[in-house]
């Protein structure tokens, strides 16, 4: 087995929110593409130690406080890597390049913009997801179904899916445009859980919208490849190991991973438990949500086991 090369990475946040991130020198591997600063941790230390060393020398700042944001593992065709990525929340010092390299500061949706190694490319979509992942539930009817995502935005959620059983365009067109305003206006994002063709059909009914696409783990399985353009947010249910090597294969985005918990909505499916799905999330090297019995409550324990964060229904439904 190769031998996996250990990087400590930070995601240096400063008060407006904005993200640095330095160039490679040409002589490096994967030279002249823009990364996320950092560099190898040496034999004895800790994440924590390595990445207060390596940003000391890189950038000339003392970090203050981090926490865990992802840990990707990437093979290179001349080397592996495994990335303990740290979002970098506290520091001082003004960062400058110590060894000669640009550095920016970026606007975090920008940051598909720039051309990244590949590994780095999950930690642009760690960054731009947040913790809370709402899933919608049942409903009496439209006017309900809107007043009970109004109060799920108006506690700061955002990012939505709108999973209706067999969602059809020609049924829930009326829904869909109302549930898109109530998105937008609360500058959230909607992600909807269809079939391929369905969401090709809402597509060319709305192009003008950034609608991304989930898909259950019976319609990721039927595909091969990554179904929609890079910049559509791809997202994948997944139930076990399989199913989460799948997901990356046909590149999606981020990963919910469920039960966790036992689920009054299906109490005869053994649910995960927290061990088995810290387990599951070191399989993925991408974001992944602990579905199942779980809410705000659980985002400490989610974050612990690797997880972005906690999604829900009945919690904010």
């Amino acid at each position: 087995m190769t031998k996996l090369l250990h990087v400590a990475v930070g995601v240096i946040v400063n008060t407006d929110g904005k993200i640095l991130i330095a160039k490679r020198p040409l002589s490096a591997h994967q030279g002249g593409l823009w990364e996320f600063p950092g560099g190898k941790v040496d034999a004895g230390e800790t994440i924590e130690q390595a990445l207060v060393r390596e940003l000391h020398e890189e950038l000339a700042i003392n970090v203050l406080a981090s926490q865990p944001l992802i840990q990707i593992r990437h093979h290179y065709p001349d080397k592996s890597v495994l990335l303990d990525v740290h979002k970098v929340t506290q520091f001082s010092g003004i960062p400058v390049g110590n060894e000669g390299q640009p550095v920016q500061w970026v606007d975090a949706k920008a940051l598909p913009n720039f051309e990244f190694p590949a590994a780095n490319r999950p930690i642009i979509s760690a960054i731009n997801l947040p913790e809370k992942y709402l899933i919608t539930g049942t409903y009496r009817d439209e006017d309900d179904f809107i007043a009970r995502l109004n109060k799920a935005l108006a506690q700061g959620l955002s990012i939505v899916q709108l999973r209706i059983a067999d969602f059809n365009l020609n049924t829930h067109q009326s829904l869909l445009n109302k549930t898109l305003a109530a998105v937008n206006q609360a500058s959230a994002r909607l992600v909807v859980n269809c079939s391929l063709a369905e969401f090709a059909r809402i597509v060319a009914f709305l192009p003008e919208q950034n609608l991304g696409l989930h898909l259950n783990s019976h319609h990721a399985a039927a595909i091969h490849q990554r179904p929609v353009a890079p910049e559509v947010l791809l997202g994948v249910s997944c139930h076990n190991a399989e199913e989460i090597i799948h997901a990356q294969q046909i590149g999606a985005d981020y990963l919910v991973l469920s039960p966790v918990l036992p689920t009054n909505s299906h109490p005869s499916v053994q649910s995960l438990g927290w061990e088995l799905f810290s387990t599951l999330v070191e399989q993925s090297n991408v974001p992944v949500y602990a579905l199942g019995g779980v809410g705000d409550e659980h985002l400490t324990v989610a974050r612990s086991c690797g997880a972005q964060g906690v999604a829900g229904i009945s919690a904010w439904w």
